[in-house]
C-alpha cells in the first residue's frame, strides 16, 4: 500500500485506497476465520501486529518521499523537501509508539504476574471523576486519533493529492498534512500515555 504512493499525481494515493480497504477487509475476516476454526496461535497474532504496525509506519515514510521529490523539482519549495522528510520520518515514529502504547500496557501487567485484560470498553474506561477522564470524555466529540489509523490516512492522503492538483502545485497539499498530522500524533501519544497511566489497568 505504502509503494503506491509513489506514484505521481492521484492515481498512487487512490491505489493506496483501494490497497487500504482490501487488507481491512483481511484485517477484520483473518480473526473472525481463526476463531471460527478454533485455529488461533501466537504465531498468528506475532504476524497481525506486526503487519499493522509495518504498514502504518511506512505509510508516512512514503508520503514524506512523495512529497520529497515533488518539493525537490520546484525552485520555490525545495528548501522545504528535507525538513518534510524528516517530519514524515518523525510521524512514522510516533505512530508506531502510539500503537505500540496499548501492547505496552499488557507487557507490563504479564511482567508484574496480574492476568490478561478482557477485551471491554469497561477494561479500557477511566474514571471520568478524574481530570484525564474528563479530558478523554470530550475528546470522543473530536476524535482526531482516529485520522492516524491505515485508513483513514489514506483517504486524507487521497483528498491531499486532489487538492495538490487541483491547484496545481504537487505535493503542497501533501507537505501540509504532515506539517499538521506531527504536532497532533505528539498530542496523541501523550493522551494516550496519561489514559494509561490514569486506567486501572495498570494498577497492581
Amino acid at each position: 500500500m505504502s509503494l503506491a504512493l509513489l506514484i505521481p499525481g492521484i492515481w498512487g494515493p487512490l491505489l493506496a485506497v483501494v490497497f487500504s480497504q482490501v487488507q481491512l477487509y483481511f484485517d477484520c475476516s483473518d480473526g473472525e476465520v481463526a476463531r471460527w476454526r478454533a485455529s488461533q496461535s501466537p504465531r498468528g497474532i506475532f504476524i497481525d501486529m506486526v503487519g499493522h504496525h509495518t504498514t502504518e509506519a511506512l505509510i508516512p515514510i512514503a508520503l514524506g518521499y512523495r512529497v520529497f521529490t515533488e518539493l525537490s523539482g520546484d525552485p520555490v519549495s525545495a528548501g522545504q523537501a528535507w525538513p518534510t522528510l524528516f517530519m514524515a520520518a518523525c510521524l512514522s515514529v510516533l505512530l508506531v509508539l502510539n500503537r505500540s502504547q496499548s501492547l505496552m500496557v499488557h507487557a507490563a501487567r504479564g511482567m508484574a504476574g496480574l492476568g490478561k485484560l478482557p477485551d471491554t470498553a469497561a477494561a479500557r474506561a477511566v474514571p471520568t471523576t478524574t481530570l484525564i477522564g474528563r479530558l478523554r470524555s470530550l475528546a470522543r466529540f473530536l476524535p482526531f486519533h482516529k485520522l492516524l489509523h491505515a485508513v483513514e490516512l489514506s483517504l486524507i492522503i487521497l483528498f491531499c493529492s486532489i487538492i495538490s492538483v487541483a491547484l496545481g502545485v504537487p505535493g503542497v497539499a501533501e507537505k501540509w498534512i504532515i506539517w499538521i498530522l506531527l504536532p497532533a500524533c505528539v498530542l496523541v501519544n501523550a493522551g494516550h500515555f496519561l489514559s494509561n497511566m490514569a486506567s486501572s489497568r495498570l494498577r497492581a
